[in-house]
C-alpha cells in the first residue's frame, strides 16, 4: 500500500487496494470505490481519505483499516450502502489493524469509540446528492 499526506484530505491512496467483505448486494460504488456482487471491495489509485480519526496516532497499524473503513462509510454516507453494514465495517477495521500489527487493546479501543461516536459519520451526506449512473 502507498499514500501521501494532502491538504484537505491527509491522504491519497496510490495503489488500488482490494479486499473481500461480506457486503454483497451487486455491483455498486463510484469511481474511486467499488464493491461487486461477490462483495469484493476495491479502492482505486486515487481515493482521498482523512486517515485514522478522534483521539488516535496515525500509525502503520492503523492506516489500511483506516482506508477500508472510510471508504465503506463514504459508501453509507453517499447512500449506495444501507447503513445496518455499520457495526461490520467497524468490526472490520478492528480485524485489518491486528492483521497488520496493532496491539488487541488499542484495536478494542478503536472498535468501542466508534460503537460510541461513529454514527454521525455514517449518516447520509445531505449536503450533497447521490450520483447516479446511466
Amino acid at each position: 500500500m502507498k499514500y501521501r499526506l494532502l491538504g484537505n484530505y491527509k491522504y491519497q491512496n496510490l495503489d488500488t487496494i482490494t479486499i473481500q467483505t461480506e457486503i454483497k448486494i451487486g455491483n455498486i460504488g463510484n469511481s474511486y470505490i467499488n464493491i461487486n456482487s461477490d462483495g469484493l471491495l476495491t479502492i482505486s489509485k486515487g481515493y482521498s481519505w482523512d486517515g485514522p480519526s478522534g483521539p488516535t496516532i496515525d500509525t502503520k497499524t492503523f492506516m489500511r483499516g483506516s482506508l477500508i473503513h472510510d471508504a465503506l462509510y463514504q459508501l453509507m454516507r453517499d447512500g449506495y450502502i444501507n447503513r445496518k453494514y455499520r457495526d461490520y465495517s467497524d468490526k472490520l477495521l478492528k480485524q485489518i489493524c491486528i492483521e497488520d500489527g496493532m496491539n488487541k487493546f488499542r484495536s478494542w479501543y478503536i472498535y468501542t469509540s466508534l460503537k460510541w461516536f461513529g454514527n454521525k459519520n455514517a449518516e447520509p451526506n445531505k449536503k450533497y446528492k447521490k450520483i447516479y449512473r446511466i
